[in-house]
């Protein structure tokens, strides 16, 4: 059906680690039945956790023991896909009757991936994608995904598609969503800034798709009881900023500031048609005459065996 809800669930990873957090997204399938939603999308890192101020040890060209502590306590806070959680992720979208799509820390041997994990009421966990490039600092942590994780999941709310945070702004990765025909643009983030609403809205009107963005919400510093290098005591680590938007960029509903709690919104993708009357990126409105794209979507392991 053309015609469904969407939602954005603002939540923070908790302290206390990935079981509590499990709970805490468990908490609301009540909300999520209430609102009728089609799609919940949620932050990045959710599961795992975004681990904002902290250093992990490292100075240019040496890494400190406390450093190598720390990381052991993360990658222990990570989950394996599959794994206990997904299973009970899993069986949450089959009693909400919704398409989920969240942000985890996978855990693949002694290597964490920034993931996005894809779950159906009928099939359960569909898809992954791996973040391709992670940000700044996030590469003493986290692996780079392949092109062999770009998945397209047609979902009750339509085609499903995700980019992590930054890169979205890799306009080379839009382009090749685009072409797989993404009608439901789903974007985790730990980005609470205006100006990552502002791109929100320009790529829903660029790529004439609808967008959720769901984004953390963590207290301050003063609150969690800790001290982050060059951040106010008492600002929020994370303020949230959740927000749907519609294929010529208008804002559905949000941005959702300060506080936990499911956005929602009605969208129609029939309006796509409509949208991309004049400016279908991919389609009429490219010029492969004078620009092509190559998008190398095989797995790139370090280690590959070859057996007669």
């Amino acid at each position: 059906m053309p015609k469904s809800i969407v939602a954005a669930l603002q939540i923070g990873s908790s302290p206390a680690g990935k079981g509590d957090t499990l709970e805490q997204i468990l908490g609301y399938e009540a909300a999520i039945i209430e609102s009728g939603a089609s799609l919940v999308v949620m932050p990045e890192a959710l599961l795992g956790g975004y681990p904002k101020g902290e250093t992990f040890g490292t100075q240019l060209g040496y890494r400190l023991p406390e450093g190598r502590e720390a990381f052991a306590r993360y990658h222990a806070n990570a989950i394996d896909v599959p794994g206990t959680e997904t299973e009970a992720l899993a069986q949450l979208s089959a009693r909400t009757g919704a398409s989920l799509v969240l942000g985890v820390i996978e855990r693949a041997g002694h290597t964490l991936y920034c993931t996005v994990l894809f779950f159906e009421p009928q099939g359960g966990l569909v898809a992954k994608h791996r973040k391709l490039m992670p940000t700044g600092t996030e590469r003493l942590i986290w692996g780079k995904g392949d092109g062999s994780t770009l998945p397209v999941v047609e979902g009750k709310a339509g085609r499903l598609g995700s980019a992590v945070c930054w890169e979205n702004y890799m306009p080379l990765l839009r382009t090749a969503m685009y072409a797989k025909g993404v009608e439901v643009w789903c974007a985790p983030t730990v980005d609470e800034r205006e100006m990552w609403q502002v791109s929100m809205r320009h790529i829903a009107c660029e790529g004439r798709c609808f967008v959720v963005t769901a984004c953390q919400v963590q207290p301050s510093p003063q609150a969690l009881g800790i001290e982050v290098a060059n951040w106010p005591a008492e600002r929020p680590l994370i303020n949230g900023g959740s927000l749907i938007v519609g294929p010529m960029g208008e804002v559905l509903a949000g941005p959702f500031v300060g506080q936990a709690g499911l956005l929602t919104a009605q969208i129609d993708t029939d309006q796509l048609v409509r949208a991309r009357y004049d400016f279908d990126v991919t389609g009429h409105y490219a010029r492969p005459d004078v620009f092509e794209l190559q998008v190398d979507e095989r797995a790139k392991p370090g280690v590959r065996f070859i057996q007669e």
